[in-house]
């Protein structure tokens, strides 16, 4: 269990590893009796629970001005084509 914790970057107190471990068990148990059940006949499903569309109709609004959504921006930068964008901290490399 401290192996998976590890990959999990979990950093587990004594009692946790045990609670998990027991848990994780009956997790695995639990997989290995649905493993016994004959499926024989059953046809193959994508989805437990038949899918149901909750798209809404694309309606057009307009936009708020650029100037109104960049006016709490701690800092952004003004372009003169598209109105200006935030910046950002740089996060990768």
């Amino acid at each position: 269990m401290r192996a998976v914790a590890a990959l999990a970057n979990l950093d587990l107190e004594p009692h946790e590893v045990e609670a998990f471990a027991r848990q994780l068990g009956d997790v695995l148990t639990h997989a290995e009796e649905l493993k016994q059940v004959d499926t024989t006949g059953v046809s193959p499903t994508a989805y437990g629970v038949a899918q149901q569309t909750v798209d809404r109709p694309d309606i057009v609004v307009p936009s708020m001005p650029i100037a109104d959504v960049l006016a709490n921006a701690p800092e952004r930068e003004q372009l003169p084509r598209d109105g200006g964008f935030f910046k950002v901290p740089r996060v990768i490399g």
